[in-house]
């Protein structure tokens, strides 16, 4: 297992829902914010600015990106009707995409079952076509759990911390059955075994350039 070790200083964080982003990217959020004070987090949501689910979001990621330079757009279109509305999606990406200049681009995976995910994953490498992007898992009813290509392993401390503000965050979703601990911490146990760590979150990469020797 190769082992790739560099520095991240921006990243750019598109989600269909709130809550998408720290459930599929949670623990990497936090590793990332601790490792490079002052972090450049620019984030883009589709739905929910206009419920209480745009407030809890911005509290969300607050907490996620501790002392990251944060910026967070959550727009309100309609939850499950994305597709309709391609045009206003698409100039979205296109907006995030000319306000930052990330070493890093978070994402759905392009297996996502749900359609407003799957649309954002069709869309984002689009408009960021030189960009790292790392498609994220959420786990929900549909089996559409991937294969994963990337891993990034959490120390238990971190994985812990993510589950902890998940449900602290995010009251709107507690009546959900899938919505508790459990899961959380069950899926990043199963991705921890697929890369020789106690828990892990992982990602779908479609395409990556590497150099090699300093170029």
């Amino acid at each position: 297992m190769l082992n790739l070790r560099g520095e991240v200083r921006e990243v750019a964080l598109v989600g269909a829902h709130c809550d998408d982003l720290a459930i599929g990217a949670g623990g990497t959020l936090l590793t990332l914010a601790e490792a490079a004070p002052g972090l450049r987090v620019r984030a883009l949501v589709l739905c929910g600015g206009d419920s209480e689910r745009g407030l809890e979001e911005r509290a969300a990621l607050q907490s996620f990106c501790p002392g990251a330079d944060l910026e967070l757009t959550v727009l309100t279109m309609p939850d499950g009707r994305t597709p309709a509305y391609w045009a206003l999606v698409k100039s979205a990406v296109h907006e995030l995409r000319r306000g930052c200049s990330p070493d890093v681009v978070f994402a759905p995976q392009p297996g996502d079952a749900h359609q407003d995910h799957r649309l954002l994953a069709e869309l984002v490498p689009t408009e960021f076509r030189d960009h790292l992007v790392l498609g994220y898992e959420i786990l929900k009813w549909e089996t559409d759990t991937p294969r994963p290509t990337l891993f990034h392993p959490l120390p238990e401390a971190i994985a812990l911390r993510k589950a902890e503000l998940l449900l602290k965050h995010y009251p709107s979703q507690r009546d959900r059955d899938w919505f508790d601990e459990q899961s959380f911490l069950g899926l990043a146990r199963v991705r921890g075994v697929q890369c020789r760590a106690r828990y892990a979150e992982a990602f779908v990469i479609d395409k990556a350039a590497v150099v090699f020797g300093g170029m």
